[in-house]
C-alpha cells in the first residue's frame, strides 16, 4: 500500500515530473497501481529465481561441461528447467499474494473486486452478503491458481 501511495500521491508532488512525458502515465491510477505491483512482484520473483538457481548443485553443471556441452546449452537445457521446477511452489504463492494484493488498488480510486464491493455496500447497506461474495470470488480464483500450480508441479516433477 505504501508503494502505491508513494507512486500515485507522492510522485505528483514533484513539480518537474508533471511537465515530462511520464506524467501522462503517472497521473492515471491504473498505471500507478500496475507500476507498484510490477516493482513489488518483480523484487519477490527475482529473489525466488535467485534462490532457485542457488539450489542447483555444481556437480550438475560440471557433468554437463565434462560432456562437452556449451555453457549456453547447460543454462537453457539444465539450469533453467531445474530452477523453474524448484521455484514453482514459491512462485505460486507469489501469484496468489499478488492476486489478493490487487485489493489495495481500490485505495487509489481503482475499482477492483474490493472497490466494487465497497461501492455496492454503500448503496445497498448489506456488507455481509457483498463481502462474503467478494471473498468467495477471491477464494475461487485462489483455488484455480493453486490447482494450476499443483498441476504444473506434477507435470514437471523429476520423477
Amino acid at each position: 500500500m505504501v508503494q502505491i501511495f508513494i507512486i500515485y500521491y507522492g510522485l505528483g508532488q514533484i513539480e518537474w515530473l508533471r511537465s515530462t512525458f511520464l506524467w501522462v502515465i503517472l497521473k492515471e491510477p491504473y498505471w500507478c497501481a500496475i507500476i507498484a505491483f510490477a516493482l513489488n512482484t518483480g523484487a519477490y520473483t527475482s529473489e525466488i529465481l535467485r534462490s532457485a538457481f542457488q539450489t542447483i548443485k555444481p556437480g550438475i553443471i560440471e557433468a554437463g561441461k565434462s560432456l562437452g556441452i556449451s555453457s549456453k546449452i547447460i543454462l537453457y537445457k539444465i539450469q533453467i528447467p531445474v530452477a523453474i521446477r524448484q521455484s514453482l511452489p514459491a512462485y505460486g504463492n507469489e501469484i496468489i499474494l499478488m492476486m489478493k494484493g490487487t485489493s489495495l488498488a481500490s485505495t487509489v480510486t481503482l475499482m477492483d473486486i474490493t472497490g466494487v464491493a465497497k461501492h455496492i455496500v454503500s448503496t445497498t447497506y448489506k456488507p455481509l452478503e457483498v463481502f462474503l461474495l467478494a471473498g468467495g470470488i477471491y477464494l475461487f480464483m485462489t483455488f484455480i491458481i493453486h490447482n494450476l500450480i499443483k498441476y504444473l508441479e506434477k507435470k514437471y516433477s523429476f520423477q
